[in-house]
């Protein structure tokens, strides 16, 4: 088992994503996404605008805790300091806790064989304290689908955020409040199958994209049935992929930097206080 990370990729940074007239204010958010494909992190000011472009390396697998923690120290080492850190992760956290990852607990990633030495190592593992001693700065822990839903909910009734990537995510809110995540990825959908099963991105690459549109406006269906939902967004990678003249009025296509926005979120919520599915290590910033 290796404990540095061996991608042997540089980190790649689009250009344009930060805006260089702007006056930037602290503190300063250290916001990371973490990814089925990518590990991904760029830095927020005090008012939640980027003032770093986006920096990007590939996830690598197999991935124990260890390694995830080094490739995201080196992903972050070219980005400005940073007072606090964020980090969104495929998977349900609670108080910084992970209690599932499907994806890292994988012996080459999605779809391949589950390892279970790779799944002790993930049970309850403390990411919010490794990450905090790593990056030096407090930092906060939740599931990825929550805090891109963190970033563009408007606070009006009841919110859900969907995210199509690697596989399929979840984040629910209420007037604005994130409410405790539920791990819907994994409940049946259709054939015997999960909804990353049957929506994610190796399965789109398979079936073709009319196909995996169909399942995911079965999917919006599904969602609106369990959660009667007032507005949905779609985001994560492949949002963009989805046949948006097929959406209803109260469906909405969000960008994918939602997964960074959100980080600013996590620290300032719009209800002035913090969500309570979130975990942290360190003192309050």
């Amino acid at each position: 088992m290796t404990t540095s990370d061996d991608t042997g990729a540089a980190p790649t940074v689009p250009a344009g994503s930060a805006d260089p007239t702007a006056a930037p204010q602290h503190p300063f958010t250290l916001a990371v996404d973490i990814g089925g494909t990518g590990l991904k992190a760029s830095v927020l000011d005090g008012s939640g605008a980027m003032v770093a472009d986006r920096v990007k390396i590939p996830t690598p697998y197999p991935l124990p805790p260890d390694k995830l923690v080094a490739s995201l120290k080196r992903l972050v080492a070219p980005l400005p300091a940073a007072e606090r850190a964020s980090v969104g992760f495929p998977g349900m956290v609670r108080d910084g806790l992970v209690l599932s990852c499907p994806h890292f607990v994988t012996v080459s990633g999605p779809g391949s064989a589950i390892d279970h030495h790779l799944v002790r190592l993930w049970d309850r593992f403390d990411l919010a304290t490794a990450l905090h001693q790593e990056f030096g700065v407090p930092t906060k822990v939740a599931n990825d689908a929550d805090i891109q839903g963190a970033a563009v909910v408007r606070g009006e009734g009841l919110e859900l955020v969907v995210t199509l990537g690697t596989g399929f995510g979840t984040g629910l809110f209420y007037n604005g409040e994130l409410l405790p995540h539920l791990e819907i990825a994994h409940q049946p959908f259709r054939k015997g199958e999960d909804y990353d099963d049957q929506l994610g991105e190796a399965t789109r690459k398979e079936i073709g994209e009319d196909r995996w549109n169909k399942r995911v406006t079965k999917a919006i269906a599904n969602m609106r049935a369990l959660t009667a939902f007032d507005h949905l967004y779609i985001g994560g990678g492949n949002s963009r992929r989805v046949l948006r003249n097929h959406l209803p009025d109260d469906v909405t296509v969000v960008d994918n930097t939602a997964g960074i926005l959100g980080g600013f979120r996590l620290w300032v919520p719009r209800t002035g206080h913090a969500p309570s599915p979130a975990g942290g290590a360190g003192p309050s910033a």
